[in-house]
């Protein structure tokens, strides 16, 4: 690394700098945005580390770091929880090896259990390796029946199916579609045995990202809701990130006819790139997202076991979580509602 270059943390004077350099880098996405730091601190109150390497005056590195500290899940640094991606992306491999070396010695530091960084691409790095999910994605065709063409055989048929079912689709910025679309989430989180956050989390994330969040949701034709999502938009991509839906959705079809019109939607607005998000290997939603026609691409997470002595699992499939995901899925909606945000803070 340059001898002139220094290892900052981020302020919120530079943050303007800080995005405009995770747009311009080719490794940067979504989740390397400086309003993630904003979000997490109001949504869930953990100590952000965002670091930098400034040369001259000029940002040419950065790594998003987040401290998570429960005594149920373990006591993490991770880039970045709550995310898919993170991890360092910089002006050259020997800037990224510097934020490693960086953060693996803010992880001693903090006592941490062990650093956690979530790369897209392999990194020549002697970080310990786990590869356990995928992500997908395509490129977005220009006009609708195009898009329709490119998808799977088998998949093609049960959006076409789900065109006739009179299904409505409501798309917006800003808070408009936020009740509808907390609730159908909520409803599949428990569903799943999954704690749900709080509301105020995606609030939060609406007023930080701005014109870069919208929710779509998906009535039947008595106007009864069925799905939701929650899309980010991030240089020419479209990301439908946070989803769900309830009992109704699998007969209606209506997820499958909301990603296609968000697809739909992305490409009229000029979107050429759709990420279809992050799936643990082999699971259902890895099988169904392989059914469009995606192929499956690798994400890196790489550790640095401070406290640990093996390789963290928060995994619902991890045995010792069983009993509790049976008994969360028995809930009573509010209840999970209500005693979820205790819990999601810490699974990032």
């Amino acid at each position: 690394m340059n001898i002139n270059s220094q290892i900052k943390t981020l302020t919120s004077d530079q943050a303007c700098a800080w995005d405009a350099y995770v747009k311009n880098n080719p490794q940067g996405s979504f989740f390397h945005l400086s309003g993630w730091k904003k979000v997490i601190e109001q949504s869930f109150n953990h100590p952000c580390y965002f670091l930098y390497v400034e040369t001259e005056g000029v940002i040419c590195g950065v790594l998003p770091l987040v401290e998570v500290k429960s005594k149920l899940f373990g006591h993490a640094l991770i880039s970045t929880p709550f995310c898919v991606y993170g991890g360092a992306i910089a002006d050259s491999p020997e800037i990224v090896r510097a934020l490693e070396k960086e953060a693996c010695q803010l992880a001693d530091k903090l006592s941490v259990d062990y650093l956690e960084l979530r790369y897209q691409e392999k990194q020549d790095s002697d970080l310990l390796l786990k590869q356990a999910h995928s992500t997908f994605g395509c490129e977005l065709a220009e006009d609708n029946e195009q898009i329709l063409a490119n998808i799977k055989k088998k998949q093609r048929a049960v959006i076409r199916h789900s065109l006739k079912n009179e299904l409505n689709f409501s798309l917006s910025s800003g808070h408009e579609n936020l009740a509808d679309f907390y609730e159908l989430l909520s409803t599949s989180y428990r569903n799943l045995g999954t704690p749900i956050f709080s509301k105020s989390f995606f609030t939060h994330i609406i007023d930080v990202f701005g014109e870069a969040i919208d929710i779509a949701v998906i009535k039947d034709k008595n106007n009864q809701l069925s799905s939701a999502v929650m899309n980010f938009y991030f240089n020419e991509q479209v990301l439908p990130y946070y989803g769900g839906g309830n009992d109704s959705a699998r007969g209606l079809k209506s997820a499958d006819f909301m990603y296609y019109q968000v697809m739909c939607n992305a490409s009229e607005k000029g979107y050429r790139w759709y990420d279809f998000g992050r799936s643990k290997n082999d699971s259902g939603p890895f099988k169904y997202k392989k059914n469009w026609g995606m192929e499956p691409k690798s994400v890196y997470y790489y550790y640095h076991l401070v406290n640990a002595q093996e390789l963290p699992n928060l995994s619902p499939n991890n045995p010792k979580y069983k009993l509790f995901i049976q008994l969360w899925q028995k809930l009573p909606l509010k209840v999970s509602q209500f005693i979820g945000p205790f819990l999601s803070k810490y699974l990032g």
